[in-house]
């Protein structure tokens, strides 16, 4: 089963640390690239591996190096995957979609200007070049100084033109909204089916017309969206269309 899904939490996406943003990001291409996973697993266990040892004074040059060789690899890998599905997400998120607007996502980070510079095998050998050179320094910070774990990505409002952090909070969530509705249509346009969304508190930050025609929208595309509020009346708008429970002290009421 596809999931693509919205919490409360992920209100503050474009406000706090990026690392948040590359889970964000990283879920959605897992939707329409389960392979993806693949070289993002391989990375962790490398870049842990090589912590460890920096960390335990192994200074074992050609072991090290194989580490970083996989490292390389798998995180260009990881950039290039990335890269690939902000491409083929730009067509469904670049254009406003009912009352959400427009946007643009532009990846930042030192590997990403490596893969726009030239091909990819060369960003590996740099890969692999600077972090031989920066062991040492490595070691006294605990982590990689370069990777895809360093990397960040912008989302920009095709309205307004204002950076995404730059957005109210009802913009920010219209923008968010349209993200993950952008990656159920690609979804559905590559793999043939819709996704199951999750959309949880979603009327958070919407206002009434706006979360009306969310539902209007989620009707058209024929998705099974389970969605949580704590007042019914919210969800009003949805009239026959919508299936209601309540949840009392863990129940579900019909």
């Amino acid at each position: 089963i596809r999931v693509v899904w919205l919490t409360p939490q992920m209100d503050r996406l474009f406000l706090e640390g990026a690392a948040g943003r590359r889970r964000f990001l990283d879920r959605l291409i897992l939707g329409f690239d389960p392979d993806h996973a693949g070289p993002i697993a391989a990375y962790d266990h490398s870049l842990r591996s090589r912590a460890k040892l920096l960390r335990e004074g192994v200074r074992d040059a050609a072991w090290l190096a194989r580490i970083e060789e996989s490292m390389a690899a798998h995180g260009i890998a990881i950039a290039v995957r990335r890269r690939d599905a902000i491409e083929r997400l730009m067509p469904f998120c670049g254009a406003p979609y009912g009352p959400f607007p427009g946007a643009e996502i532009t990846l930042n980070g030192g590997i990403e200007t490596w893969l726009a510079d030239g091909p990819a095998l060369a960003a590996e050998e740099r890969m692999k070049s600077r972090l031989r050179e920066s062991r040492e320094n490595d070691t006294q910070q605990g982590s990689a100084c370069i990777g895809p774990q360093r990397s960040d990505f912008t989302v920009r409002h095709m309205g307004n033109g204002a950076e995404a952090a730059r957005c109210s909070t009802g913009e920010q969530k219209a923008l968010l909204i349209g993200l993950v509705l952008a990656a159920a249509r690609l979804q559905a346009h590559e793999r043939g089916h819709m996704p199951l969304l999750l959309l949880d508190e979603i009327a958070a930050h919407l206002d009434r017309e706006r979360l009306a025609a969310l539902f209007d929208l989620l009707s058209e595309l024929g998705a099974q969206a389970w969605m949580t509020g704590t007042d019914a009346r919210l969800f009003a708008a949805w009239g026959p269309r919508a299936q209601m429970f309540d949840v009392h002290h863990g129940c579900v009421i019909h």
